[in-house]
């Protein structure tokens, strides 16, 4: 494949690709009384790995593996951003009645970040069996996944920072409104997959 073509067409995909990562990592900012920067390098470098190895499965599994992601990914998707984000908004209320006025600390939670890498990266299964169809060689499907790696990474440590600054206007409430984001792009992802064939 022409370098060039190649390289475009990687940034594009890593851009949709990203966006549902970009998504989720606002709600990590919006969440943080001050951005960590290890735990904002940590959820970031998950989103961007998870985004490159997801494509590289897909493609080692091939065709067959297609039918089975497409069958199951909006199910996975829902329940893991559904959970997540209901389970923050539960524990929002539950700060809000008991009348503290302060944003809710950011509690990491490694296996919440693996669920959500999970989650905003399974898509990308697929994206790797259509490397396949593309007959793309293995240099131009590493170059492809490094792409889309370190696009997400970019974007979602882009995500947390936009994240922590209307988390300062929305102080007690961020943390709502983040659970609120997740459960959104959960049902987006279900009804995308559902309705519209996405």
């Amino acid at each position: 494949m022409d370098i060039t073509v190649l390289l475009v067409q990687s940034f594009l995909l890593a851009i949709g690709l990203a966006m549902d990562a970009f998504a989720v990592s606002i709600t990590d900012g919006l969440s943080m009384k001050k951005v960590m920067l290890r735990y904002a390098l940590l959820t970031a470098g998950s989103f961007g790995l998870f985004q490159a190895v997801m494509p590289v499965l897909g493609y080692l599994l091939g065709n067959g593996f297609a039918d089975f992601v497409n069958t199951w990914d909006h199910y996975i998707a829902l329940i893991f951003l559904g959970f997540i984000g209901g389970k923050m908004i539960v524990e929002a209320i539950g700060d809000l009645k008991a009348e503290n006025d302060e944003p809710i600390p950011y509690k990491f939670s490694f296996p919440q970040l693996i669920m959500k890498a999970i989650a905003t990266s399974i898509d990308a299964l697929v994206v790797g069996v259509s490397f396949v169809a593309m007959k793309m060689t293995v240099l131009d499907m590493i170059i492809a996944v490094a792409i889309i790696g370190l696009i997400t990474f970019g974007l979602s440590m882009l995500g947390i920072y936009a994240g922590k600054k209307f988390g300062k206007l929305l102080g007690s409430k961020a943390q709502i409104v983040g659970g609120i984001i997740l459960v959104c792009i959960g049902l987006k992802v279900f009804i995308e997959h559902m309705f519209f064939g996405g």
